[in-house]
């Protein structure tokens, strides 16, 4: 789904009758839109809490794959929504940026939810950036230690603060993506994934410049380097030839010698922080120099917290970096 800042992370329904439920308009305002999978996936949930009272709580709940102990865990959507948010923004971030990632989490899974994707593995999602990092609370305490308390209550009000709210274009949850930093711009959704898409045009984000090492280097050797690419390289000095960058500078296209790769795959073979890299030889090792962190699609959660500060909401905030959306409420009588 995304690249956040916090990639070592690794990663009530009132009791009533079904035929009162099932009519329902399950999403506001985007019900007469869908397809119906979503009102199909919450319909079952809402059986079989009735059928099952036992094992099921009321609410929705998330399948969440947990890839560490290989086992699908079902967690209510708000606990949920608060492992993702406190394992993918730190929770020492301005309340608003808070609020933001919660609404991009929350919208996140309600899309897929109502698409009714699962993942090989089985559940909703997983725990890792593959979708979005969760960590549920006995985790947290690890992770947080002494500071759990503090962080723990100011996650849960981002997420109370923004109940049932979701981000929509064209009366549609949008596609919510997010990373930890741009290089001054947020990129064009059709320069990394080959597909526009309307909400994800490139905007400034200058206030990115403040992440923690925005920019770094990473050094690897020159067989590394060739093995990962599966090239070899021909010159002494030179590594590669930029021939095409993306309107936001970075990476479109590099050329080893007769080899033509994409920067996102070269990103993606060599585990960089971004598109936005140069590189360099010396002697048997090349240094590679990364500018911001992530895919820079969608929200940047540098430049959310730095708009947070300078007094910019969370709905803002949203309507910022995910150009001509709406914030819309999901209906509270199913989605508690």
């Amino acid at each position: 789904m995304k690249m956040s800042i916090k990639s070592f992370f690794v990663t009530g329904l009132a009791t009533c009758s079904v035929v009162v439920l099932l009519p329902t308009l399950l999403v506001l305002p985007f019900h007469e839109k869908t397809d119906g999978k979503l009102g199909d996936h919450l319909n079952q949930q809402i059986i079989s809490n009735q059928m099952n009272p036992g094992k099921e709580s009321n609410g929705i709940k998330v399948s969440v794959y947990r890839s560490k102990i290989d086992k699908v865990e079902k967690v209510p959507l708000d606990d949920y929504l608060v492992g993702v948010v406190a394992s993918e923004m730190p929770a020492k971030f301005n309340e608003e940026a808070l609020k933001a990632q919660a609404l991009s989490a929350r919208t996140f899974i309600v899309k897929r939810l109502e698409q009714g994707e699962k993942n090989p593995e089985g559940g909703d999602v997983t725990d890792t950036v593959m979708n979005q990092v969760y960590l549920n609370r006995d985790e947290l305490k690890k992770v947080f230690g002494a500071d759990y308390d503090w962080k723990i209550k100011k996650v849960e009000k981002a997420v109370a603060s923004t109940k049932n709210e979701i981000i929509t274009y064209d009366g549609q949850p949008i596609t919510a993506s997010f990373f930890s930093s741009s290089n001054g711009l947020t990129e064009n959704a059709e320069d990394y994934w080959k597909k526009s898409v309307p909400y994800l045009k490139s905007v400034p984000s200058p206030w990115d410049q403040v992440a923690k090492d925005y920019i770094a280097k990473k050094v690897l050797s020159v067989e590394s380097f060739q093995k990962k690419l599966d090239i070899k390289l021909t010159s002494k000095s030179k590594v590669g030839k930029v021939i095409e960058r993306t309107k936001t500078n970075r990476i479109g296209k590099i050329a080893f010698d007769n080899k033509i790769m994409t920067g996102r795959e070269v990103r993606e073979k060599l585990d960089l922080r971004s598109t936005d890299f140069t590189l360099k030889r010396e002697g048997n090792d090349i240094i590679i120099t990364t500018v911001g962190n992530g895919h820079g699609i969608g929200m940047s959660q540098y430049g959310a917290n730095e708009l947070a500060k300078q007094g910019k909401t969370y709905k803002e905030i949203a309507q910022y970096y995910y150009q001509g959306v709406q914030i819309s409420k999901i209906s509270p009588s199913l989605l508690k």
